[in-house]
C-alpha cells in the first residue's frame, strides 16, 4: 500500500509518500480501505517529535479515517454495530491513518452517518470523540448545579474541536461562548450557532465572559491553550465550574490562585485520548452513536471542512494546520 511516513522529525517536508506492507487485522480489529483521513494537531506534534507514538501503534501519522470495510475480525463482540465487508465506516485509530489501508479496533469503528460522504466522515472521529469525552463525560456539561441552564466556553472556537463542540452543545440545548482570533473566525462560530464570539486578540475574554453572564461566569470551559489562560479562566468560571484542559498550546505551566479552587469549588481536569484503551473509546463510540449520530443524519449538525488535499500533498496540509488560518477540519484523500 501507499502511505505517508515521517522520515525524520522536522518541518512539513519530512512527510514523504512511501510504500509499506499491507497491515493485517488482529483479534478485535477491522481492516479499512481508506478513502479519506482527517488531520489533527497531534499529527503535527508527532511530526516534530513532541508526541510519542503509544506502544504497539503504527508509526504512521493519522488518528481518524473513513472508507470501506475490507476484512478483519468482524464476528468480534466489539463490532457492536454489525459492520461487514463493503460497509462504509469511520474510525478513531492510534496511528496509521495516513495510508491506503488501516486497521482499527472494532470498538472504535462507527457506520458513516446517513447522508454524509467519506470526506465528511473522516472529519468526525477525533474531534467528536474528544468533545464528547471532555465536555460531557469529564466536564459534566448539563449535570452540574444548574442543569440544562449551564453554559460552555470554548477556547479556539474555529478549530476542528471548536466547530464540533459548538454544534453538539447547541444541538443539545446549551448556551455557548467561544474565543477566536479574527473577526472572520468569530463570525464563522456565530454562523454555527455560538451565542457569543470573543476576539481574543482585541478583547479580554475573561472580562467579556463576566460581562455577558452578569458576573456569574460560565459553568464549563474547554481549554486548548492552558499556560497563562488558566488563571484568567478561573476569574470567569462560575462557582462549581469545571475547566477541562485538552492541549497546551499556550504553555505547560501556569500560576493560579489556589484559594479560588477551594472557596468556589472549582474542578480543573484534563485528558489525552490517544493512549486510552479500546474499551474506553468504545464507550464513547456507543454514546456518540446513540446521541450524536442521529443529529448528523438529520442534518442538524455537520462537520466543517476547510480544505481537502490529495494524500501526496500532506506536507501542504500540515503547513495550513500550522498557520492556524483554517476554520474547521483539514482532510487528506487517496
Amino acid at each position: 500500500m501507499q502511505a505517508i511516513e515521517i522520515r525524520e522529525y522536522g518541518a512539513p517536508e519530512v512527510l514523504q509518500l512511501t510504500e509499506r506492507p499491507d497491515p493485517v487485522a488482529g483479534p478485535g480489529e477491522i481492516l479499512i480501505r481508506v478513502t479519506a483521513a482527517g488531520i489533527n494537531r497531534p499529527d503535527v506534534f508527532q511530526r516534530t517529535g513532541n508526541y510519542p507514538v503509544p506502544p504497539g501503534a503504527s508509526d504512521l501519522p493519522g488518528l481518524e479515517v473513513a472508507g470501506e470495510v475490507v476484512g478483519g475480525d468482524l464476528s468480534h463482540a466489539d463490532n457492536r454495530f454489525g459492520l461487514k465487508v463493503g460497509d462504509r465506516v469511520c474510525a478513531l485509530v492510534q496511528g496509521g491513518g495516513y495510508a491506503q489501508l488501516c486497521v482499527a479496533p472494532a470498538a472504535q469503528c462507527l457506520p458513516v452517518p446517513e447522508g454524509l460522504g467519506d470526506i465528511e466522515a473522516a472529519a468526525l472521529p477525533e474531534t467528536f470523540f474528544t468533545v464528547w469525552s471532555n465536555v460531557f463525560d469529564r466536564g459534566y456539561l448539563g449535570r452540574g448545579p444548574r442543569g440544562k441552564e449551564e453554559t460552555l466556553l470554548i477556547q479556539g472556537g474555529s478549530s476542528g474541536i471548536g466547530t464540533t463542540a459548538i454544534q453538539i452543545a447547541k444541538a443539545l440545548g446549551f448556551k455557548v461562548f467561544v474565543t477566536a482570533g479574527s473577526a472572520e473566525k468569530c463570525q464563522a462560530c456565530l454562523d454555527l450557532g455560538a451565542d457569543h464570539a470573543i476576539n481574543y486578540k482585541t478583547q479580554d475574554f475573561a472580562a467579556e465572559v463576566k460581562a455577558l453572564t452578569g458576573g456569574k461566569g460560565v459553568d464549563v470551559i474547554l481549554d486548548m491553550v492552558a499556560g497563562s489562560y488558566l488563571a484568567r479562566e478561573l476569574s470567569c468560571i462560575a462557582d462549581d465550574g469545571r475547566i477541562v484542559v485538552i492541549a497546551l498550546l499556550g504553555g505547560a505551566k501556569a500560576e493560579i490562585p489556589l484559594g479560588d479552587i477551594l472557596r468556589r469549588r472549582i474542578t480543573i481536569t484534563g485528558s489525552t485520548l490517544r493512549p486510552r484503551p479500546a474499551s474506553f473509546k468504545g464507550a464513547i463510540a456507543k454514546a456518540l452513536h446513540e446521541q450524536v449520530w442521529p443529529l448528523l443524519a438529520a442534518g442538524e449538525i455537520k462537520p466543517v471542512i476547510h480544505q481537502v488535499f490529495p494524500a501526496a500533498q500532506a506536507a501542504d496540509a500540515h503547513r495550513l494546520m500550522e498557520s492556524s488560518e483554517h476554520i474547521g477540519k483539514i482532510v487528506l484523500t487517496w
